[in-house]
């Protein structure tokens, strides 16, 4: 037996490699039933009692006649070119076309004289390795009734999701072949979206917030794979005090960017308007509709304390962003914290998210995906601004020319780093230069390793801030180890860096250092610093993770219907 399937196999294989010729056979087959094989029925024919076969089976067909005349042919490529020629193309598809119509017909006059004949089954050849195995159905289908389940599970990934779903209809043995996970799995990981997030996401994500402490029991994949494809396009905004960002759910990163000119966090200024022309304004770039599809907005972190006046702070800016986009017409939105979409973006739905933002850095505890306000959000009046200005005043200090700011930044990003040992790295020669376009070449010296110590040591800048990056987070290490909130003490050691100037080389190495030094052993043991996943668009990539989700925009947006009778509903912050 494991000989007979052997060559089967090495038969099949040679068949893939032709799937173009059996592609191009499929292609001719509404030309050629009835002008060369005028003895079998047309596909339109009024006698056919059938409907119309799905395209896969005329390619499974033209694979399968193809293999029944190949065995007596000499096994060099180009002699089976030459036996090819041999056989009229249209000859081919003619009678297997045929073929497949008689087979067709015994099934559903089967299916329809009994209802026994329902109960197909589906077995696998006991006799056969996994490598070897063999389709066996109990009602004939014809050409297909014994093909080595490998190869046709290959012919199913060449042949793509929309026609491998066409299967089902012919019997239940197929349907449960093109049922199969890793088939559909085999799909998903070839679309655009990496498969890691998209798993997670879907285990994680699908039933909306609250979300559930441990991943919810998912849907095949092959029903994920359908509910996914029909999901609207979303527009996603990412607002923040600097830098906003914005473009479409089905893209791979944000397509536009403008600079805020407003702080979201700042209610006692007249937010409403602000935030209504700065949709408008993000709407207009995109040159779309604001009543076409779901907007996701990101919400950047603000009035972070747990008193009352915060809570309420943080309730108005809600209500101020949903007003605005129902009062454009927008039909559904779903507005949630920058830290818990960067954090998803992360593939976490729990830990402590770093955000080092435009104006300052944040150190949030996050559980579940609620931001654990009791816990204490910490933070730190040091972002990517300062850094940018206290480099500025270093090459003042050393006459270096230059006309504007953007030339600093980009000095900043491509230049400088954290050093790991500050005292070490002053003894070291660290001089490193870069060509600004239109500036000129610039050369850096100390610059570039003392610019981002700022985060760990602010006073060298002149700053007030008294706390460094590293003694921010432990704070918040140990406050979530002394809260106890769950049985689980291992949520609060991930922690996930967000924010362009988290991706400056060696802040992730230092934090960890720090750390394992501030911390007793207790708490620091099996502490993980993740650097940014996205850069400075880690929250515009978790709010792509949601709006792509298969239950999307059901299961995480909310519409004006709903929103006006519930402003009081406890979204997340």
């Amino acid at each position: 037996m494991s000989d007979c399937n052997s060559n089967l196999r090495s038969r099949w294989v040679f068949v893939l490699h032709r799937r173009k010729i059996c592609v191009r056979l499929a292609s001719s087959v509404g030309d050629t039933a009835a002008n060369d094989n005028k003895g079998s029925p047309r596909l339109d024919s009024p006698d056919r009692q059938l409907p119309r076969l799905p395209k896969v089976v005329f390619v499974l067909g033209a694979v399968a006649y193809r293999w029944r005349f190949e065995a007596s042919a000499p096994a060099t490529i180009s002699t089976r070119t030459q036996y090819l020629r041999q056989y009229h193309i249209r000859f081919v598809m003619a009678y297997f076309l045929k073929k497949i119509l008689e087979s067709a017909n015994r099934l559903n006059s089967s299916n329809s004289s009994s209802s026994s004949s329902l109960n197909l089954n589906f077995s696998i050849s006991s006799h056969a390795s996994v490598s070897d195995q063999i389709i066996v159905c109990s009602s004939s289908t014809g050409e297909f009734d014994r093909i080595p389940i490998d190869i046709f599970m290959q012919i199913l990934k060449l042949l793509g999701p929309k026609e491998a779903a066409k299967l089902i209809v012919v019997c239940k043995s197929w349907k449960l072949i093109v049922s199969c996970n890793n088939l559909w799995i085999y799909y998903l990981q070839n679309k655009k979206d990496p498969w890691d997030a998209m798993f997670f996401a879907e285990s994680n994500l699908r039933s909306g917030y609250p979300l559930r402490s441990y991943p919810s029991q998912m849907q095949s994949f092959m029903q994920i794979y359908g509910q996914r494809a029909q999901v609207p396009g979303a527009i996603i905004i990412d607002g923040g005090s600097g830098y906003s960002k914005f473009g479409w759910s089905k893209y791979g990163s944000p397509s536009g960017r403008a600079s805020t000119f407003m702080e979201f966090g700042n209610i006692e200024s007249p937010v409403y308007s602000r935030l209504r022309h700065f949709f408008a304004t993000m709407y207009s770039r995109m040159q779309v509709k604001p009543s076409s599809q779901p907007t996701v907005v990101s919400i950047p972190i603000s009035q972070y304390g747990d008193r009352e006046a915060a809570k309420t702070a943080r309730r108005q800016l809600k209500e101020a962003v949903y007003s605005a986009l129902f009062d454009l017409n927008v039909p559904s939105v779903c507005a949630i914290n920058q830290a818990t979409l960067a954090l998803f973006a992360a593939k976490k739905t729990s830990g402590i998210l770093v955000n080092i933002g435009f104006h300052q850095t944040c150190v949030v505890p996050i559980l579940n995906g609620k931001i654990m306000h009791k816990v204490g959000v910490e933070s730190m009046g040091v972002g990517a601004l300062k850094l940018t200005g206290y480099l500025r005043e270093q090459m003042q200090q050393r006459n270096l020319n230059f006309s504007s700011l953007y030339t600093v930044r980009t000095l900043k990003e491509k230049l400088c780093y954290v050093a790991i040992d500050y005292e070490g790295e002053l003894r070291k020669d660290t001089e490193a230069s870069y060509e600004v376009p239109v500036e000129g070449l610039f050369t850096l010296k100390q610059e570039r390793f003392r610019t981002g110590e700022i985060l760990f040591q602010p006073r060298i800048a002149g700053l007030r801030t008294a706390s460094g990056l590293h003694q921010a987070v432990a704070i918040c290490l140990e406050h979530c180890h002394a809260a106890g909130l769950t049985p689980d003490e291992t949520w609060f050691k991930t922690i996930v860096l967000a924010g362009g100037t988290a991706c400056l080389p060696g802040v992730v190495e230092r934090l960890e250092k720090e750390l394992y030094v501030l911390l007793p052993p207790s708490i620091s043991n099996g502490i993980r610093v993740i650097p940014p996943p996205h850069g400075a668009d880690s929250a515009w990539h978790g709010a792509k993770l949601l709006s792509n989700l298969s239950t999307f925009p059901d299961s995480w947006c909310i519409t004006k219907k709903d929103f006006r009778p519930k402003s009081r509903r406890n979204f997340i912050w």
